[in-house]
């Protein structure tokens, strides 16, 4: 059973940056594709950004485009993702989930809001407030 667990959240101020990891256990992480997916009050999930991990392929949200970077360390089975000039509407919860390597990360990431990822972690919050 793969087993997603996310960290490196909190509270920042606008313009900050924050790095968030998800290390990934019960399986290799060149087996799949990670995407990290929030959700914020009152508002429909988005895909923030995912990636085939076997390959480095990426696909970033617009929303985020420029100020993210999603990478991975197979050999810590760990996938980060950077973000810096972080805004208010950034503010969610940042979750790490997992699908078949068949699934490109663009698909991943742009699937509609009610889609059941095959694997999902607890979340981390990220709150960016002055």
């Amino acid at each position: 059973q793969l087993r997603l667990v996310e960290s490196g959240g909190g509270l920042v101020q606008p313009g900050e940056s924050l790095r968030l990891s998800c290390v990934v256990s019960g399986s290799t992480l060149d087996s799949y594709t990670i995407g990290w997916i929030r959700q914020a009050p009152g508002k429909e999930r988005e895909g923030v950004s995912c990636i085939r991990t076997s390959e480095g392929l990426t696909y970033y949200g617009d929303s985020v485009k420029g100020r993210a970077t999603i990478s991975r360390d197979n050999a810590k089975n760990t996938v980060y993702l950077q973000m810096n000039s972080l805004k208010p509407e950034d503010t969610g919860v940042y979750y790490c989930s997992a699908e078949a390597p068949i699934i490109t990360p663009q698909a991943m990431c742009t699937a509609h809001d009610q889609y059941a990822y095959d694997y999902q972690g607890q979340g981390t919050q990220v709150t960016v407030s002055s």
